[in-house]
């Protein structure tokens, strides 16, 4: 598996002609929403789909976030409208959580993996099924590495 998270636009082009694996981005956002040079554009998004790859939601403020501010205060009714936005455009197979705990500021509604449940709560609230959670927070990473380590 190529991780495309770190890579830039010409670079994921690159992994995507010279691969015929899943595209898989562990940990970024969608561009239209968040001008952030890691995340995918739509175009981008439309190929990691079209691959039946996957997209985890980075949780990074500065990623999330349309004016990119490292901001803690990060309202989580935005973070969910932003995963919202990549289940409509790529589906809810190609969606899953990819956090950045790893020393990236987090909306403080979430804080750290403890949080995770009001995150998947405020999705619940906002029409994601259990079978659709299920899939963000697990089933389609299982998915990839099964394909991936075939």
């Amino acid at each position: 598996m190529i991780d495309t998270s770190h890579l830039n636009e010409r670079g994921f082009w690159h992994v995507a002609a010279l691969s015929s694996a899943l595209l898989v981005a562990t940990h970024t956002c969608a561009h239209s929403i968040c001008r952030s040079t890691r995340n995918l554009t739509d175009k981008q998004l439309d190929a990691v789909r079209e691959s039946r790859g996957v997209v985890g939601f980075n949780l990074s403020v500065n990623d999330v976030r349309p004016d990119a501010n490292l901001d803690a205060n990060t309202a989580l009714d935005l973070v969910v409208r932003h995963i919202q936005y990549l289940v409509d455009r790529i589906g809810e197979d190609c969606v899953a959580l990819g956090t950045d705990f790893d020393g990236a500021v987090i909306p403080s509604s979430i804080q750290d993996a403890s949080g995770l449940p009001r995150l998947l709560s405020a999705l619940r609230t906002h029409g994601f099924s259990d079978a659709m959670l299920r899939k963000f927070a697990l089933e389609n990473w299982l998915r990839a590495f099964k394909v991936i380590w075939h």
